[in-house]
């Protein structure tokens, strides 16, 4: 068991290697790297994709795919001066979300979806605290309430599916809160969440390092959190460790040259002046999308959830329309019901021709102009396929007069654009990092050329450097194919760089519209102000 006197250096890896074997190669996913974590200090790992990040977080759980995976004899990784590599799962298990809790990257996969909210969070607090179904229930709403989701104590009921990617983040974060770990490890914690909700969860992860003297291990693309809120840093590239020491320290004067890059990249700009006189390309009118929630005995609905309530939107040619707004205001239930992968009321023109009551059949002939990028790329590619099949798949559908050869040649370009080696095409979505799946996500969408596409999250899984190559692949291929772009996001700096003209959503409603660069230098509704603010003063200033 561990010490019960806990010393005040919390975690130690002392040349920790992991290292992936197949029957077909080898692959050293991360080399020899050092560093300690002490009782309520916040060291974050930064680096691009790939760069062996989660690797590292996963092998202190000791949740790598042993025996393909290893580390190396003199790899150590102690707890409480407990030796951690080796050890057996039994033991594990009881270290895992008791002692040592951890938010995982992408919570659509990280959650059971045959589970509702209730028993994912309340099956926690039953494993280590033995606690019965009402007290389980009772701490799960103060769970709840905690990660800002009081809404959701009416839907205890509810399944991941149910909620939006900002939602499932947070009941992630619940679930690794839930019994007051010693250390936290944060893969990615706010990467789905809007920019108001982002400053309330880094407030409390703050607020329980005080109380409780949790230690936290931050793993983020995202700079200004690491600067604010990190005391230390350590700079990953190629599994290696670059540089490390003080958060400060290294932001004001980085010594690496690679440092010295990755700190200098940030979104930044406006969008490009697009085409005058661009013909409109979708056009919804009057748009609702209600969701029942609540039916009478005889079976009549009696409650509705308005994701969208009443909304106008035209996108031209050449355009960028974005879409801000906090988690379940609506954003991705409104792009989804433009292209009809939603049903809802009202009218919808894509070039001039009424879609509103087009069915599955009318409707596949557009599926190759009318696309989408989804918000979590892993969930969204399907583990049995390759890349190459994945991205080729659009194209047996809707180009079936190509052959395998002319397929792979559109494949290779495609992967091309999104910055990804043509060679990777044969393996499989496992095989990448977050951020080269949703590369991936966006090459599947625009080998087939299309008019109009939905960017639900483009940018969130991706590292600042490859944040600012997507946004210019992005600009690149709406100026040489005159695309129309509805760009979902909550980083507003993403925003701001992409979108000519913008909507703000709140509960369903439009509450400002109109140019985006006018939005941001003079917002006119305190909602947007508010969004606004949370924005900068997030990059401004630590939240105390």
């Amino acid at each position: 068991m561990l010490q019960a006197n806990k010393p005040e250096l919390l975690l130690s890896v002392k040349n920790l290697s992991a290292t992936f074997t197949t029957s077909e190669n080898t692959f050293h996913a991360v080399k020899d790297i050092s560093f300690d974590v002490e009782a309520g200090e916040t060291m974050a790992l930064v680096g691009e994709s790939g760069s062996g990040k989660s690797v590292t977080a996963l092998s202190i759980m000791q949740l790598l795919p042993y025996p393909l995976a290893s580390h190396s004899p003199n790899s150590s990784i102690k707890f409480n001066n407990e030796e951690l590599v080796g050890k057996k799962d039994g033991f594990m298990r009881h270290i895992r979300g008791s002692q040592i809790g951890m938010i995982f990257q992408e919570p659509m996969t990280a959650l059971n979806p045959l589970h509702s909210i209730e028993r994912q969070i309340g099956e926690i607090l039953r494993l280590h605290q033995n606690m019965s179904e009402d007290e389980a229930r009772i701490r799960v709403k103060e769970l709840l309430d905690m990660v800002q989701l009081p809404m959701m104590k009416q839907r205890l009921k509810a399944y991941p599916h149910e909620l939006s990617g900002g939602q499932r983040q947070r009941v992630m974060i619940a679930m690794a809160l839930a019994n007051d770990p010693e250390l936290l490890i944060a893969d990615e914690p706010t990467t789905a969440l809007d920019v108001t909700v982002q400053a309330e969860i880094l407030e409390l992860l703050e607020e329980l390092q005080r109380e409780i003297k949790m230690a936290t291990l931050l793993i983020t693309h995202d700079l200004s959190i690491v600067e604010k809120f990190a005391d230390d840093v350590c700079i990953m590239k190629h599994g290696k460790i670059v540089e490390q020491g003080i958060a400060k320290d290294v932001f004001k004067k980085p010594k690496d040259d690679y440092s010295k890059k990755l700190l200098g990249s940030m979104p930044t700009g406006v969008a490009k002046l697009p085409k005058k006189n661009a013909t409109p390309v979708i056009h919804g009118v009057d748009m609702k999308v209600h969701f029942p929630t609540k039916k009478s005995f005889f079976g009549k609905v009696t409650q509705w959830v308005k994701a969208v309530d009443g909304i106008d939107v035209e996108i031209k040619a050449g355009h960028t329309v974005g879409v801000v707004g906090e988690s379940g205001s609506g954003k991705s239930t409104l792009g989804y019901a433009l292209i009809r992968l939603l049903n809802g009321k009202g009218t919808i023109r894509y070039q001039g021709q009424d879609i509103s009551t087009f069915n599955r059949k009318q409707m596949t002939p557009l599926r190759s102009d009318l696309q989408i990028v989804f918000q979590d790329p892993f969930s969204a590619l399907s583990p049995r396929m390759s890349i190459a099949d994945i991205i080729g798949e659009g194209l047996k559908v809707h180009h079936p007069e190509l052959d395998a050869q002319g397929r792979d040649d559109k494949v290779v370009k495609a992967l091309e654009d999104v910055h990804l080696d043509p060679e990777t095409r044969h393996r499989y979505p496992h095989e990448f990092s977050g951020g080269q799946r949703q590369r991936v996500a966006i090459a599947r969408a625009m080998v087939l050329h299309p008019k109009f596409v939905v960017l639900d999250e483009p940018t969130s899984a991706l590292d600042v450097s490859v944040q600012v190559e997507i946004i210019d692949l992005l600009r690149e291929l709406q100026e040489k194919h005159n695309l129309a772009y509805l760009f979902i996001s909550h980083d507003l700096r993403v925003v701001r760089a992409m979108a000519h003209d913008m909507i703000v959503m709140k509960n369903g409603k439009v509450i400002e519209s109109g140019k985006a660069e006018e939005i941001f230098k003079n917002p006119k509704q305190p909602y947007t102000q508010t969004l606004l603010d949370a924005a900068m003063n997030l990059k401004a200033k630590k939240i105390t």
